[in-house]
């Protein structure tokens, strides 16, 4: 599925001092999805969640009073070992839109989530690569590696407090 486009694989890693049951639950269901997704300082609406093969997940990211941005993923594989789903911005209908900051980011992105458990602690490796895309947008991927990086890194700190809070409760 994923072009051969090898050069712009995205990747991180991160271990959770949780059990993979508890990770691949609070990563898949709907509740828990609300909480932690999404960049820091942002409130989730989840218009649609459905976790299967070809299912959507489709929300809403609020910043403040009148910003929003919609996004969606569509999953293609779903275990506690692996997540396979494709990303991308959406509209308020859930129809795959361009990126409202980067007209030339790929429209779509595919995530492989790996969850390994050791000592009851869960390493997720998520790697992405774009799809479908031309040169120009696999250059603006590349390039937005940093700003990706810092993304992911404070949606996965909120979900490391997430997942500290439910084993504390």
């Amino acid at each position: 599925m994923a072009d051969d486009a090898s050069n712009v694989d995205f990747v991180i890693a991160r271990v959770f001092d949780a059990p993979r049951e508890l990770v691949f639950r609070t990563m898949t269901e709907t509740a828990h999805l609300a909480r932690w997704w999404g960049p820091k300082g942002c409130q989730i609406e989840v218009a649609k969640h459905a976790l299967k093969p070809g299912g959507v997940f489709h929300y809403c990211m609020r910043f403040a009073p009148g910003i929003e941005m919609w996004g969606k993923f569509v999953y293609h594989e779903i275990s506690p070992e692996r997540l396979v789903w494709v990303n991308g911005f959406a509209d308020p209908q859930g129809n795959s839109i361009p990126n409202p900051m980067s007209p030339v980011w790929p429209l779509g992105v595919l995530n492989t989530t790996v969850l390994t458990e050791q000592g009851g602690k869960t390493t997720m490796t998520m790697s992405s690569v774009p799809i479908g895309a031309s040169e120009l947008e696999r250059e603006a991927f590349l390039a937005g590696h940093p700003s990706m990086r810092d993304g992911f890194c404070g949606t996965y700190d909120q979900y490391a407090l997430y997942l500290a809070s439910l084993k504390a409760g």
